[in-house]
């Protein structure tokens, strides 16, 4: 039996459907309320790193150690809302900027990870060089990840009701 035939302006309307986000409250997507958590954390700590270099304040690597937790934490929530969107629209998956988040957000919070223990060493060792380049290489891939985050809300309309703008 063949499927009934569609009308132009029944696949107009499909081809204009925005790919949705799964994890959301209401109308608002939970990863887009999350992410400023981790972003805020990793890029305070590349400052807290920065300043420790300059002062060798001991208290400035312990800021930065705390920074790190509270980032990784929320990366957590972050990540785990993302995957729910990521996996649950198919459309989502088929856009490449939506690859390039994913697996630059993973390398991120898997740098930032590393980046914890190797804070959790004596302070001078553990910011110089080693933590400072790892902090500064998060904030590099977080730059990417989020010129393409928004990408696909504002070129794409992830997560984006149809017929209203992003």
């Amino acid at each position: 039996m063949r499927p009934a035939a569609r009308s132009r302006d029944e696949d107009h309307r499909l081809a204009q459907t925005n790919p949705q986000s799964t994890a959301r409250i209401g109308a608002h997507p939970i990863h887009a309320m999350l992410v400023p958590i981790p972003i805020a954390c990793f890029v305070g700590t590349l400052g807290t790193d920065i300043a420790y270099w300059f002062t060798a304040n001991m208290q400035w690597a312990n800021f930065s150690a705390w920074l790190l937790s509270v980032g990784l934490i929320g990366a957590a929530l972050a990540v785990l809302a993302g995957l729910i969107d990521f996996f649950g629209d198919r459309g989502i998956r088929r856009l490449r900027p939506a690859w390039i988040h994913v697996v630059g957000n993973v390398v991120a919070v898997g740098l930032s990870l590393i980046n914890l223990f190797v804070h959790s060493r004596d302070a001078y060792t553990s910011v110089v060089p080693t933590g400072l380049i790892l902090s500064a290489a998060v904030v590099l891939i977080l730059l990417v990840t989020g010129w393409n985050g928004a990408a696909l809300v504002h070129r794409h309309g992830v997560g984006v009701r149809n017929g209203e703008r992003a």
